[in-house]
């Protein structure tokens, strides 16, 4: 077994950088897929039960909206890349201003004992929510 699948004290490998997936493929392959099954189901149309022509419709929308997904993509991806070369722009301009600093974890005094040394900082603001976390209707707060 592995040193990391055993919990020793060794170091661990970095995680891997996120895989980029190439929208249009992906597009592409499910616009395809949606293709086979349109000439499938109006190959067998007449022999499926009336309650199961349905499928016909489905499957030709789903290859008008992938056809449409095919002609978006690209407008998307480049309306994110100026988004993100703006706000890369906007980032520079507001990092030559000043910025305000931020405490110490040492110096906050709600942190205390081992949280100091985890590094964790409790966000407890004194609402009775129930977060997502907790059991609906199992609140310890009140």
């Amino acid at each position: 077994m592995s040193q990391s699948r055993q919990g020793g004290t060794g170091a661990r490998r970095p995680a891997p950088p996120p895989k980029e997936a190439d929208d249009r493929q992906v597009t592409a392959v499910i616009t395809v897929g949606w293709a086979i099954a349109f000439a499938i189901v109006l190959v067998v149309r007449h022999s499926l039960p009336a309650g199961a022509r349905w499928w016909v419709w489905t499957c030709g929308f789903g290859l008008a909206m992938g056809l449409f997904g095919l002609w978006y993509v690209p407008f998307l991806k480049r309306h994110r890349a100026r988004l993100a070369a703006s706000r890369a722009q906007s980032s520079d301009v507001s990092a030559d201003s000043e910025v305000p600093e931020v405490p110490d974890i040492s110096e906050v005094s709600e942190v205390s004992g081992p949280a100091i040394d985890s590094g964790y900082v409790s966000r407890e603001s004194g609402s009775n929510t129930v977060s997502s976390t907790e059991t609906p209707g199992r609140s310890t707060k009140s």
